[in-house]
């Protein structure tokens, strides 16, 4: 069973990730995982703190000789910038966890939500994916992303202006991202169980991005106006292609079960909480109104939370493979992957 937890805050001295169930000797490196982690930094629009950031990957156990070795990963990832940990702060800021989290869990001090509440977390996460990437590539299995709008804006060429416009106005944006997995082989999830349906599983793993509130697989929302007939995917045969579809309106996944296309998962990202020109808001402490809090932020955040979709969607598509064909060791693994596809075609 692959299984992954997270530990850290924003400001803390490292994120940490912690994953059970990689099958051991897949060659892995820290290489492999600060490529990932560099791209998670980069985007028009990020905030001053990538310029102090220098996310490197630590690997502290299940890898030796630069294989796996079937025991839990740990990695660690250092902050430099952790001046901010010890500033006590009551200002509470519309769009973030500050009100709910305090409430929550009773807490005076909005900065013991925010901490851990930021999408800082996120660095852990694309860690896991890096790992799982490596995994789903050696069954040719590629996972990429891309962004589709920022803000009302769709044209690439004037997403720069957009973004420096909302920039200059003190303002924030938010926007569209696509993942697409490619290589997968159909069977992946099931239909018998809600939990175990693939597409739930990645809706609820994109969801559970920070800032993300709308998740579409293929056509998505679209679906509900349109007829069957431009919708659902005919189904063709061939002796050299086997089973395929010439169209890829439900991105991949039918019944909760992959069907051999690419995966498609689209999502929403809205803007980021922290405005420069500040809501209007509540103290926490004083209930009186105030400003919400200004603190270093990015304006928009789409291109990273792509990188961040591609993790999520890895780890959500390696847990499905793993559970269809198992393996303590990539060699067992690979047998039974290799047993499945000859017995589709």
């Amino acid at each position: 069973m692959l299984r992954f937890l997270t530990a850290g805050e924003s400001h803390g001295k490292a994120l940490l990730a912690i994953l059970e169930g990689c099958p051991a000797n897949l060659p892995l490196s820290e290489d492999d995982v600060n490529q990932e982690l560099a791209r998670r930094q980069q985007g028009y629009g990020r905030g001053e703190r990538m310029k102090i950031e220098q996310d490197k990957a630590e690997i502290l156990s299940g890898i030796r000789n630069g294989k796996t070795i079937g025991s839990p990963i740990a990695i660690q990832i250092p902050n430099r910038s952790t001046e901010f940990f010890g500033k006590s702060i009551t200002e509470l800021r519309p769009g973030h966890a500050d009100l709910a989290g305090a409430l929550k869990y009773n807490q005076k001090d909005v900065r013991n939500i925010l901490e851990r509440a930021s999408a800082r977390e996120t660095a852990a996460k694309v860690a896991v994916g890096a790992v799982l990437k490596k995994l789903l590539a050696k069954f040719k299995i590629k996972v990429a992303s891309k962004v589709i709008q920022i803000g009302k804006t769709l044209e690439e060429n004037e997403w720069e202006k957009t973004i420096d416009r909302a920039r200059d106005e003190g303002d924030t944006l938010g926007g569209i991202f696509e993942v697409i997995a490619t290589g997968v082989p159909a069977g992946l999830g099931s239909y018998v169980h809600w939990d175990r349906r693939l597409d739930g599983n990645l809706a609820r793993a994109i969801m559970a991005i920070p800032a993300v509130k709308g998740v579409e697989i293929g056509l998505g929302f679209q679906v509900a106006s349109l007829p069957g007939s431009k919708v659902h995917d005919e189904i063709f045969y061939g002796k050299e292609k086997g089973f395929y579809h010439k169209t890829n309106n439900a991105g991949g996944i039918e019944g909760g079960i992959t069907n051999g296309e690419p995966v498609v998962v689209r999502a929403a990202l809205k803007p980021i909480a922290t405005l420069k020109k500040p809501l209007k808001s509540v103290d926490l402490v004083t209930r009186k109104a105030c400003d919400a809090l200004v603190e270093r932020s990015d304006v928009c955040a789409v291109e990273p939370a792509a990188v961040i979709g591609e993790a999520v969607v890895a780890i959500e598509i390696a847990k499905a493979f793993l559970d269809k064909f198992g393996g303590d060791a990539i060699e067992d693994l690979t047998a039974a992957y290799q047993a499945y596809i000859s017995r589709l075609d």
